[in-house]
């Protein structure tokens, strides 16, 4: 290791653990004190990693201490979170990779990539093995979501909105007697595999999300809704819906309800809009008209349905598809070769290649530690915004830059690396726009600073 290297290392050593000295044959801002070596039998040189491997043998019992293990990197995952990670990552490459392009050439999601993930347990991430789901934590969902992004970012959403969103809303805010009924069908892979959506915006509420226009009115045992929604995500496919209305006009917000309905009981599914990116992941028109729910589908109670909204939104699969594009394009920059040399080693482009990697590394570690701080029931909207913000930012950076890195080739289909670019736009509209997020953060330091 370099001397320079070593002594910045120290340096954060002391800073960190006060007890420990610097070696003694180095005096502090003098350098080292070369009398020493006069009697000794090693060179300087040797004398100094005698001295530095000494020092190491120190730190490395302090850091096996029980106060210091208890601090660890945000990289520092359980071993079922790993093994986790292992499982997906070989169903997304086994199981995804061969349908990619041809999902999003056709726009439609396969039914054996769905049916795969309940068979894979990958759809219950959450839930209580007691309702037939896994009983893992936030993170463990949000490390399947980067995994699957870094194949197909379609794949990941459906996941994402179906796990982090559906999910959860029952899992947090039902009753007993709802999670009984509801939970193990979106989870279980025996059971009859129904996937989820969630059903929040509309033609004229988008950020503000508490302007919609969908109206439900008690009529006997029954709500009766009336109004639209718009952008809605896993509605071709899903068999369960959360569907947001409002019960009382009046009280503007507080009025929202959440319900939740299958579609076997009437809901219209309209037009399916053609996108940019994410072509495989379904998002559809749905239309009420006197459209009945039973009352006991209340979901949290009534009027709650502004808190639910509130709480649930976050993803975070922007991440794993920089990286997917960053994974695929850079290898091909140290095959190419021009001028005598691979591409990836000139200058210009090795910078942009380890800024890249320093963007990634941010938006995953802003993304882990708003996942941990919710684990650990901290307030994390803030984080939350910061990671969401930042990581649609270098989603769509990196991505653009894989294409311009693989030349003529990242322009092409073939490769997959300008769909990650495709796919990235949407990291900027959806679940909270760009704007909204950096409004939100600067409300929190408003606060802390005025």
């Amino acid at each position: 290791m370099h001397i320079s290297v070593i002594f910045a290392i120290v340096g954060l050593t002391v800073a960190v653990a006060p007890s420990l000295a610097l070696p003694s044959r180095v005096t502090r801002g003098e350098g080292l004190n070369w009398s020493f070596f006069k009697n000794s039998r090693l060179t300087p040189s040797e004398q100094i990693a005698a001295d530095w491997r000494a020092e190491e043998a120190k730190v490395k019992a302090f850091s096996t201490t029980s106060a210091w293990r208890t601090i660890n990197s945000l990289h520092t995952f359980s071993e079922e979170e790993d093994l986790l990670r292992e499982s997906v990552k070989r169903f997304a490459q086994d199981v995804v990779r061969p349908k990619v392009r041809e999902m999003d050439e056709n726009e439609l999601m396969d039914s054996s990539v769905v049916k795969g993930l309940f068979e894979q347990g990958l759809m219950g991430i959450e839930t209580s093995a007691e309702h037939g789901g896994a009983g893992s934590s936030f993170t463990s969902a949000i490390i399947e979501i980067e995994e699957l992004a870094k194949v197909d970012p379609s794949v990941s959403v459906l996941c994402d909105v179906h796990n982090t969103l559906v999910n959860t809303v029952i899992r947090k805010y039902g009753t007993s007697n709802q999670k009984e009924r509801w939970l193990p069908q979106l989870a279980e892979s025996k059971a009859r595999r129904q996937l989820g959506s969630f059903c929040l915006s509309e033609p004229a509420s988008g950020s503000d999300a508490f302007a919609l226009q969908t109206r439900a009115t008690r009529g006997g045992d029954n709500w009766i809704i009336n109004g639209s929604k718009m952008w809605i995500t896993n509605s071709y496919e899903a068999d369960v819906f959360l569907i947001f209305a409002n019960i009382d006009p009046s009280k503007s917000y507080k009025g929202i309800t959440c319900f939740v309905a299958t579609r076997d009981m009437g809901i219209q599914i309209a037009k399916k809009e053609q996108k940019l990116g994410i072509r495989a992941s379904s998002t559809c028109t749905l239309n009420f008209d006197d459209w009945k729910v039973p009352a006991e589908n209340v979901i949290g109670g009534e009027g709650s349905g502004y808190k639910i909204a509130i709480e649930i939104l976050n993803e975070a699969q922007m991440v794993g598809l920089a990286q997917g594009a960053f994974d695929k394009a850079v290898p091909y920059t140290y095959e190419r070769k021009q001028f005598g040399q691979p591409v990836g080693t000139f200058q210009g482009m090795a910078f942009q290649i380890a800024q890249a990697a320093i963007d990634l590394e941010s938006a995953q570690l802003l993304t882990y530690n708003a996942a941990r701080r919710k684990e650990e029931r901290r307030s994390f909207t803030k984080e939350a915004a910061m990671a969401k913000y930042w990581a649609s930012v270098v989603a769509q950076q990196v991505s653009g830059q894989a294409i311009e890195w693989a030349g003529g080739v990242g322009f092409t289909r073939e490769t997959g690396i300008e769909k990650f670019w495709r796919d990235s736009k949407i990291g900027a509209i959806y679940e909270g726009t760009s704007n909204i997020q950096l409004q939100t953060i600067s409300k929190f330091i408003q606060k802390e600073y005025s």
